[in-house]
């Protein structure tokens, strides 16, 4: 977790909130990851436009912030995962929540969602 600064105050709980997950990203990521362990190349994968050098830059405040665990196995080539923790899991309804309004927003704007997502699991 990271240390928290004593003399910090939020003027609204929100900006706790954004301040952990806010940013192009991290939601991104951590949606992937309400479907189950990922490695980096998965993500990647998913999300092309992602940068790898931003892409590990996002997971490695992700895990410092508790939201996700990384999952090292010894093996040959070495092999690492990424999961969303039993912390990060209670962002879920938060993450729900947000594919939901997104798919209204580009109904409301464009009509046809289909035409405006691209195929994944996460668009069904």
């Amino acid at each position: 977790m990271a240390v928290a600064n004593k003399n910090k105050k939020y003027n609204i709980s929100v900006e706790a909130t954004l301040e952990v997950i806010g940013g192009k990203w991290k939601c991104v990521i951590l949606c992937h990851l309400t479907h189950g362990k990922k490695r980096t190349s998965d993500l990647k994968r998913l999300m092309p436009a992602i940068t790898q050098k931003m892409l590990t830059q996002q997971l490695r405040e992700l895990e410092k912030d508790g939201i996700v665990n990384r999952i090292s196995y010894n093996e040959v080539p070495p092999r690492v995962e990424y999961e969303l923790s039993e912390y990060g899991m209670s962002l879920r309804g938060i993450l729900d929540s947000l594919c939901a309004w997104g798919e209204r927003h580009i109904i409301k704007e464009y009509g046809d969602k289909s035409a405006m997502l691209e195929e994944s699991i996460l668009n069904q």
